[in-house]
């Protein structure tokens, strides 16, 4: 069977891995697996998105285009309300690209312009009051649909080996989720054991990682470690 084009694909559960196994999107999907599933993958809290089945992938064309953001916006929806419904902590969403990555910096250029793209076309939607619309302010948060999210960015070419991907991705994190952590009190416990598995995988831990409100959260996104003249190219309506 010939694989399917990954242009043609959009919102996947992984319990329709098995209707058609040759597909791109299906391909994806055990990479996806083979990686997080890894003995030594440091964040548990993928693994445990894994496990449970909560986690959702979407195959688009070229970043930051028309097509791609059209699709790429209604399937953030859908993501969004199978979230809420099952009010998981650890449901992801991981969108995958067909751009070529030669860089860490020719990423971030292109994730940047994916969400400048996703926020021009969020129309009168309002930013979630839960975070700030500017990147500059430390409580900053990609917002979408009324919805903050952390993102993470992985590629072929990322100096984090947590981030290595053979194709451009980005992985979509409910910010709430988070705060439900705190709430149950595992939170700490959890980033405290990724941290410690961080380091024991990469030999150092990530200086880009900083707790939301206790420094900048745009520079996280790509994984490019930036300095702090780094300015981000994202603009609030």
């Amino acid at each position: 069977m010939p694989e399917t084009d990954i242009s043609s694909q959009s919102y996947f559960r992984p319990e329709e891995a098995s209707r058609d196994p040759q597909s791109t999107i299906a391909k994806i999907n055990d990479e996806f697996i083979r990686r997080m599933d890894a003995a030594d993958y440091p964040c548990v809290g993928a693994k445990s998105a894994l496990h449970t089945g909560h986690y959702r992938l979407g195959s688009y064309g070229r970043m930051g285009v028309p097509a791609t953001t059209q699709r790429l916006a209604a399937d953030l929806k859908t993501y969004i309300g199978e979230t809420l419904a099952t009010g998981s902590n650890y449901m992801t969403m991981v969108a995958v690209f067909t751009d070529e990555i030669q860089s860490e910096t020719a990423f971030e250029q292109k994730l940047w312009r994916q969400l400048q793209q996703l926020h021009d076309a969020d129309g009168d939607a309002p930013w979630d009051p839960a975070v700030s619309p500017y990147p500059e302010d430390n409580d900053f948060s990609f917002s979408f649909d009324g919805t903050a999210f952390f993102i993470v960015g992985m590629h072929p070419y990322a100096s984090r080996k947590a981030r290595l991907f053979s194709r451009a991705a980005m992985a979509f994190n409910l910010h709430r989720q988070f705060e439900q952590l705190r709430a149950a009190g595992t939170y700490d416990k959890m980033k405290k054991v990724i941290r410690e598995r961080e380091i024991a995988y990469q030999g150092s831990s990530n200086p880009m990682l900083n707790d939301h409100g206790e420094g900048l959260e745009a520079p996280q996104y790509s994984g490019r470690n930036v300095g702090k003249d780094w300015k981000c190219p994202f603009q609030h309506h």
